[in-house]
């Protein structure tokens, strides 16, 4: 290992030891580097470059814009009427209320484009149900934790931008539509464990919805998935873009919201205020990144990385396992963004020479990561999930293991059949 590394790896864990956020982390020991190989001028000056040459580009709008939609959709009330859409087809099921939840995460999740938010809408909804039907209170957590980042998976999906971004312009369009089979089995997988338990434990099932209910429902949940239709029909049809679509999709949501009056002037000043927030902090790990990108490049990180994966094996299943462990443990304390942002530079170029299409690889990274999220010490949706339904950790956790192994089993089918997650880009002819 170079000294420009062990310099890179030891002020970064020793910042996130101390509590820094990963952000100046990333910013601080990626400068260190750099101050200590150039001159100061030509280190601030390589830095200011390379944060402007990330920031420089038509596709980050989109991201403003999602996160606006998505914030607008969690303010105007639209959960429970996807939660009520999701009865007419989980209620016959073992565990309805688990089902639902699942389904609800993977609707809402995909509409708003967070898991945080998708978790937290949905699981106060559902929450108080599952404990009037005295539903295990560890096991309704896991339940959530578990599948509310399907909807990173399902687009549209801002972690698919800022990986098209970082992998040198893989097409969104097509990682849009090789996200909605893995994004369901995700869910699937989930579904099954929550059935597994549901069975073993004997939970009641859901009575009947007449049919005048069923129309009713559907009327109301119509218009709320419509714009997925929208969005995504028209990025995939080559309508408009998938910058254009988030400005669709943020005015689409709003015109909705105003219709169902679920929005006021001082919920509208809010819902900005937490875009303008949520936009900085996403844009300045974007920015950091690329300091920590150029760093890594400058001490041929990539190429070592590579020569020391391909010297352990040629077998591309053997690289992809390895690549699978250390993604699966970088997730374990790292965000989505930040991780995305570090490692593609490292792990694509590695993927591409074993005959890895770049598509593909940007879903066994999301999903990868999306576990992470789920796992301490840092799992973001672990951490919010025990803190809704009021459950320790620990409790909550032994819940989770089965429903990782199942994760991790169709994480390995996605890896190792191409066909799950190119099937629709190429039926598209996006690839």
């Amino acid at each position: 290992m170079n000294i420009e590394i062990t310099i890179l790896i030891c002020v970064f864990v020793i910042l996130l030891v101390i509590g820094a956020p990963i952000s100046i982390a990333i910013a601080v020991s990626s400068l260190s580097v750099m101050f200590m190989f150039l001159p100061p001028e030509m280190a601030l000056l390589t830095a200011a470059q390379s944060v402007i040459n990330a920031l420089n580009s038509f596709s980050l709008l989109a991201i403003p814009l999602f996160i606006l939609s998505g914030s607008i959709m969690n303010t105007g009330g639209l959960a429970l009427r996807l939660i009520n859409f999701t009865k007419l087809f989980t209620g016959r099921l073992p565990g309805p209320l688990f089902q639902i939840n699942i389904l609800s995460n993977m609707l809402f999740g995909a509409l708003s484009g967070s898991a945080i938010a998708a978790e937290v809408a949905v699981g106060k909804i559902i929450d108080p149900l599952q404990k009037k039907e005295n539903y295990d209170p560890a096991l309704s957590a896991a339940v959530n934790i578990a599948s509310c980042p399907t909807g990173l998976l399902i687009p549209p999906s801002n972690t698919f931008i800022v990986y098209s971004l970082v992998s040198g312009g893989t097409s969104i369009a097509a990682l849009f539509l090789a996200g909605y089979i893995p994004g369901i089995l995700m869910g699937m997988g989930v579904s099954l464990v929550a059935m597994y338990f549901s069975l073993k434990e004997n939970y009641p099932k859901q009575e009947g919805i007449s049919f005048q209910e069923k129309k009713v429902i559907i009327f109301q949940a119509f218009p709320s998935l419509l714009m997925i239709v929208i969005v995504i029909g028209g990025v995939v049809g080559g309508i408009f873009t998938a910058t254009e679509g988030s400005g669709i999709a943020a005015l689409y949501s709003l015109v909705l919201s105003l219709i169902y009056k679920a929005l006021d002037m001082k919920k509208l000043k809010e819902i900005v205020i937490e875009t303008v927030s949520m936009t900085g902090i996403v844009l300045f790990l974007i920015s950091v990144s690329s300091i920590m990108s150029w760093v890594l490049s400058y001490s041929r990180i990539p190429q070592m990385v590579a020569e020391g994966l391909l010297g352990i094996s040629d077998n591309p299943i053997i690289i992809m396992l390895l690549i699978n462990l250390i993604l699966l443990c970088v997730g374990t304390f790292m965000d989505m963004t930040p991780a995305i942002l570090i490692f593609t530079p490292i792990f694509l170029p590695i993927a591409k020479q074993i005959g890895f299409d770049p598509v593909h690889f940007g879903i066994i990274m999301t999903f990868n990561l999306c576990i992470g999220l789920c796992t301490p010490p840092v799992g973001s949706a672990l951490f919010v999930g025990c803190s809704l339904s009021n459950i320790k950790i620990e409790e909550v956790f032994s819940k989770l293991i089965p429903m990782f192994a199942v994760l991790i089993t169709i994480l390995l089918l996605i890896t190792f059949i191409p066909t799950i997650s190119l099937f629709l880009p190429r039926f598209f002819g996006l690839i």
